[in-house]
């Protein structure tokens, strides 16, 4: 299970899923009755984007233990990846609501979530590969 590289491209997805829960997103002003105030983006600071995180991490966590049914493992990584189209449009509907601010260093957490998503369904299909040529040589 560990020797697979995709493996580690989903634990990474899970971990930076996780990690946008406690780190901010974007920083900046948002006006309120008037009032400029500042504020921080983070997973944490919407309902939907709480949920959208925390499945995205369990999704990601969940499939590396479906290491003998390839298929159901690259269906979970697919589901992970709309997952994460999905919460960067409501992370983008919110910046649009500030404003003013600027994007953190830790944004590239979020940014790098469908990236290791993209690289795990690619070791994945490289796996499935393998395995039918291997079936067709016996």
């Amino acid at each position: 299970m560990l020797q697979r590289m995709q493996t580690i491209w989903l634990l990474l997805a899970a971990v930076f899923s996780f990690l946008t829960l406690r780190f901010p997103v974007y920083n900046g002003n948002k006006i309120a009755n008037g009032i400029s105030e500042y504020n921080m983006l983070s997973a944490t600071s919407n309902l939907f984007l709480i949920i959208l995180a925390v499945a995205t991490g369990l999704v990601a966590f969940i499939s590396i233990f479906l290491y003998k049914n390839r298929g159901m493992q690259q269906k979970l990584c697919f589901i992970g990846l709309v997952l994460c189209i999905i919460s960067g449009w409501l992370y983008y509907m919110q910046i649009k609501t500030f404003v003013q601010g600027a994007f953190n260093l830790s944004s590239a957490f979020y940014f790098l979530i469908p990236l290791c998503f993209i690289l795990a369904m690619r070791g994945i299909y490289k796996d499935q590969k393998l395995v039918k040529s291997i079936d067709r040589l016996r």
